[in-house]
């Protein structure tokens, strides 16, 4: 799994195989330039899920449900079903025991729903933080895993939880476990795109850099605008021209008009 917000990188991750996009409501900090993602909008979410789907073939499209949005039963189906409605395969809510009926009320009436439990940034906060370190937060995770999976999840993500607790739940569930800064055995993993290709300058312990975009695209911008204000950049190459002909006719014209 991992997140996308636009065409392009929806098409190159669905070229390379990726199983599941997810159009995160990270994309309020990544993309939108938002302090925090819980000022992330449903109308945000829509732009950019349809946006997300025009380059996807095969994987599936795994929707945010952003902040506020899932509050109650009635408002958790309409704002899910208006995110299936422009092309989300299945949604994702945050939360542990506190929206188990929220997920049931969804999955009950055939909504696909990922969980998301450990931590969870619409509401523990801006700066990430580890869980189940002690044994009372690894009982209240599994026990939540567990009652969100007989609520009708069809997966869960485990966000910065700690290895031998994700692995534990990994083992006790039936539906596939995604980690993200929970260890190797999960199931499956999900990362930011922005993160794992080094397009910004944050470190996280959980994400490994796969290439270092930031420079590369850093590199680009420099040489282009050094190129343009020396005059390099167009050249002839990238310069299209009209028959001589017709041009001498535009001068003609030019000179008794004009001037």
């Amino acid at each position: 799994m991992i997140t996308a917000y636009d065409f392009p990188t929806a098409l190159l991750a669905d070229e390379c195989g990726i199983d599941v996009v997810l159009v995160g409501d990270s994309l309020g900090t990544n993309v939108l330039g938002y302090d925090d993602v819980s000022q992330v909008t449903m109308e945000d979410m829509v732009h950019h899920i349809r946006a997300v789907a025009r380059g996807i073939r095969r994987a599936f499209i795994l929707a945010d449900m952003p902040y506020h949005s899932f509050q109650t039963n009635d408002s958790a189906f309409e704002n899910a079903r208006r995110l299936i409605d422009n092309n989300a395969h299945g949604v994702k809510i945050e939360g542990e025991l506190d929206v188990v009926d929220r997920v049931k009320f969804l999955t009950e009436r055939n909504i696909a729903v990922c969980a998301h439990i450990g931590y969870t940034p619409q509401t523990k906060g801006k700066k990430p933080s580890m869980q189940g370190k002690d044994a009372p937060q690894a009982q209240e995770l599994i026990k939540s895993a567990l009652a969100l999976e007989d609520a009708g999840a069809c997966m869960i993500v485990l966000e910065l939880i700690t290895g031998q607790v994700a692995g534990e739940i990994t083992k006790l569930l039936h539906i596939p476990a995604i980690g993200i800064g929970a260890g190797a055995l999960c199931d499956g993993q999900v990362l930011v795109i922005h993160d794992m290709i080094g397009m910004t300058d944050r470190t996280f312990k959980h994400v490994k850099t796969f290439g270092n975009a930031r420079e590369v695209v850093k590199k680009a911008l420099y040489s282009y605008a050094e190129e343009v204000r020396e005059g390099v950049f167009p050249s002839e190459s990238n310069t299209s021209y009209m028959p001589a002909p017709v041009f001498d006719e535009i001068k003609q014209w030019i000179e008794k008009n004009y001037r």
